[in-house]
């Protein structure tokens, strides 16, 4: 099936392309602290809006990983971009995955920030009833986020999170991607991959911290290293933008040394 052209932007116009997507709570523009980073000089940055958010909210789908990865080729075709790395902030992450099976020869490399594994994340019933009522309770996505940054951030920082996660996403898209992202399981099919991988993990982060990477991506990909990063949580993107600009960039600079 082919995927549908989303609403992006292009940041940077540096020969090093990346291809950046967002997180379950957050469009395109969760990555607005990370831009003012960035090198735009030596790399090109494409922020990406996945159906049912951002400039895309009304987009209608299935709303699925397979569907996310889809729609990320087509836009990388229309940029004219044969060959680039994807950035996946947690649900993005798994997405990017289905993007390098899908189309091994253009991928470079994965940068997973607080990436969900191909194995999904499995939530106890108490937890999913939580997720999924998310969707449409504020206060249920408000508890989300201060936990998986724990509970470090004040009132402010937390209401503008939800704030924006409400006010850029859709309800039904909402809901339906918990479905792919946490039960969905293609592991299998990514053991022993050799694309490079850079992991970044919130040592804040009590679910896709740093014991889950090395449970599950660092089982699986032979070429991946895991950065820790002290100060964040499950949005680094957000939390240290600056460090994450350095890590990323540093690694895919190695790709190229």
């Amino acid at each position: 099936m082919a995927g549908q052209i989303l609403p992006h932007e292009v940041h940077g116009t540096g020969p090093v392309r990346v291809i950046a997507l967002h997180n379950w709570f957050g469009d395109r523009s969760s990555f607005d602290a990370l831009r003012g980073h960035l090198d735009g000089d030596a790399f090109s940055y494409a922020f990406v809006d996945c159906r049912g958010y951002g400039e895309a909210i009304d987009a209608e789908g299935a709303y699925t990983m397979e569907e996310i990865a889809e729609d990320t080729l087509a836009v990388a075709d229309h940029l004219g971009w044969d060959a680039f790395s994807v950035l996946g902030h947690s649900m993005g992450g798994k997405a990017a995955q289905l993007m390098m099976l899908d189309a091994p020869g253009r991928i470079r490399s994965i940068i997973g920030v607080s990436p969900v594994p191909a194995a999904g994340f499995p939530l106890d019933d108490a937890t999913w009833e939580l997720f999924a009522g998310a969707a449409a309770e504020h206060g249920s996505r408000r508890a989300i986020i201060d936990n998986t940054t724990g509970g470090r951030h004040g009132d402010d920082w937390l209401d503008a999170m939800v704030d924006r996660s409400v006010g850029r996403s859709s309800p039904t898209a909402f809901r339906a991607y918990l479905d792919s992202w946490s039960r969905a399981d293609f592991h299998e099919r990514v053991k022993d991959n050799p694309t490079p991988v850079l992991l970044v993990a919130g040592a804040h982060d009590p679910a896709l911290g740093a014991a889950t990477m090395e449970s599950t991506w660092l089982q699986w990909y032979p070429n991946a290293r895991l950065e820790v990063f002290a100060d964040a949580g499950h949005y680094p993107t957000e939390e240290t933008p600056a460090e994450l600009a350095t890590a990323v960039e540093r690694f895919l600079g190695l790709l190229d040394g």
